[in-house]
């Protein structure tokens, strides 16, 4: 009887033994997988999701994004926050970060340019197709990115000083937070019309119309590594993802331009 009540207590250290085992187990290997923090501007939502997934899968690494305007994105940078990759929608904030030596400037690399043109819902029936078209008398509100820290709400501002409109447009205008916002502001109806990047155009949702190049300056997008990373050689790779073959086609499919090389 002392026998048998042994070997069940025996039986029953071993067992809690071999699940504390397995948990810590578990929680090591969760301990262990890297992870890399992404600070990237909100023209690259949709594509970086999943070009996320696509890395995670890859490599086993964890990717985590942060996505905002581009200048205000910089700004934290500047302030300590703590990212590993800075994807920029406008290569300047790079350049402006690594005269503050936060880069690491051989990472820096020029990986899309975006475009940009005039979203509206599939129901408006006022037949907005060009800048000119926003005089209209029926189109009350216009959205834009803050050009003060957005580089597509830039972009979106030169087009219209270019074409000649701005001041007869700038009573109209709403200035979103970033591009998302921006976007959001045609979806909820508080907008006739709003000036977006085109790697966030969904045909079931929305009408689009691209805006000539040639009317703002090019929508450089530039990418680093941040110079504070512990996680060096997993956020390099992450940036050279992006324009290899996984990565491009997806980059090309939201409607960004990924050039060869550096």
């Amino acid at each position: 009887m002392k026998l048998k009540h042994t070997v069940v207590i025996s039986s029953l250290i071993f067992s809690i033994f071999i699940v504390t085992v397995g948990c810590s187990s578990i929680s090591s290997n969760e301990t262990n997988v890297q992870e890399i923090k992404v600070a990237a501007a909100s023209d690259l939502s949709l594509a970086f999701k999943e070009i996320g997934k696509l890395f995670e899968e890859e490599t086993g690494a964890k990717v985590t994004f942060s996505f905002g305007s581009t200048g205000q994105l910089a700004d934290q940078i500047g302030h300590g926050a703590p990212f590993d990759v800075f994807a920029a929608a406008n290569i300047q904030f790079v350049d402006y970060l690594k005269e503050k030596e936060l880069i690491i400037r051989e990472t820096q690399t020029t990986y899309a340019f975006g475009r940009i043109g005039i979203a509206t819902k599939l129901d408006n029936d006022m037949n907005i197709k060009t800048l000119h078209d926003l005089l209209k008398p029926e189109v009350k509100k216009i959205a834009i990115a803050n050009p003060d820290h957005a580089p597509y709400g830039l972009a979106a501002k030169q087009a219209l000083e270019t074409t000649g409109i701005w001041e007869q447009l700038e009573c109209k205008l709403v200035y979103g937070r970033n591009i998302s916002d921006t976007l959001a502001y045609m979806e909820t109806g508080n907008v006739e019309a709003s000036i977006v990047a085109l790697s966030l155009f969904n045909e079931e949702k929305m009408s689009f119309h691209l805006i000539d190049e040639p009317l703002h300056a090019p929508l450089e997008q530039s990418i680093a590594v941040i110079g504070r990373t512990s996680e060096y050689h997993l956020a390099n790779e992450f940036i050279q993802f992006i324009k290899g073959p996984v990565g491009k086609p997806v980059m090309e499919r939201y409607g960004f331009i990924v050039p060869e090389g550096k």
